[in-house]
């Protein structure tokens, strides 16, 4: 059980949907928050909010940048102390077919989903480590990274490699008192959807003006949908309960149950006998 009260807490993503919500949910606990993001509004408004109930520094930190990440752990801990909560929360979709994929979208992806992770690990874990006070581990992967789904062969990637990155982590860190939860979440009312389309590389796909009225009434009827499901607040109530009881996987519903049913017996039947 890690308690999460005076602890310093690094969120990247921390400025909207999820990673807004768990910031919510850990200032209420008592936690001090490093929040990174790219939208700068957003963190002054999350700044505005939280400010009241916890001591709170924000930064403007794209995580595919090595040397940023480590300047701004630097500069959060000096503010607020060591971090031992991590949150590797930053991410996009990209829902691009194969056909229509191309190097510039999987580096967008793939830096983002992926590589942030890593450069989340790789920048404080050693540091957790040294300093021999636990803490806890959230990394942010998806359902589509437990079973394939329909968010596409670019977005699956990434988020199966978090899932086995954590599972790996949590088995490597528990002897130093840090716990390792996978967050795997399901339809959330955030607005990735439209923040990933802003983000990703100008010109990436070229596509006609009947696709690109095509795929923008696709990706605001998916926006529509994810505003009707899980409060992202309550996403937070969950993953604060998950670092409390030390759980690895964290569900925000039992959307992807069949499949994940589907490809455990799959893996299953294709075993020797």
């Amino acid at each position: 059980m890690t308690d999460v009260e005076g602890r310093a807490a690094f969120i990247t993503g921390g400025a909207n949907g999820i990673g807004l919500g768990m910031a919510r949910v850990l200032a209420r606990a008592g936690a001090k928050l490093a929040l990174a993001d790219r939208d700068t509004e957003a963190l002054a408004r999350a700044r505005s909010e939280l400010e009241a109930l916890t001591s709170i520094e924000t930064y403007d930190l794209d995580v595919r940048d090595r040397a940023a990440f480590a300047a701004v752990a630097d500069a959060a801990e000096d503010r607020l102390g060591p971090v031992s909560l991590l949150f590797n929360n930053a991410g996009v979709i990209v829902t691009e077919t194969v056909a229509k994929l191309n190097y510039a979208l999987w580096d967008f992806a793939i830096g983002i989903n992926l590589h942030g992770v890593i450069n989340g690990i790789q920048t404080f874990v050693p540091r957790m480590i040294a300093r021999g006070a636990g803490g806890h581990v959230v990394n942010t992967s998806s359902g589509s990274g437990l079973a394939a789904g329909g968010s596409g062969t670019l977005y699956a990637t990434a988020k199966f490699a978090v899932v086995g990155m954590s599972e790996s982590l949590c088995g490597e860190l528990a002897s130093s008192g840090i716990g390792v939860s996978l967050l795997c979440p399901g339809p959330v009312a955030t607005g990735i959807v439209h923040r990933s389309m802003e983000d990703a590389p100008n010109g990436a796909v070229k596509l006609s003006p009947e696709q690109e009225q095509r795929r923008w009434t696709q990706r605001e009827a998916i926006h529509k949908v994810l505003q009707k499901s899980t409060d992202p607040d309550d996403v937070g109530e969950m993953v604060l309960r998950a670092i409390r009881n030390n759980d690895l996987y964290i569900h925000t519903d039992r959307t992807m149950e069949p499949a994940i049913i589907a490809r455990t017996e799959a893996l299953l039947r294709a075993m020797p006998d």
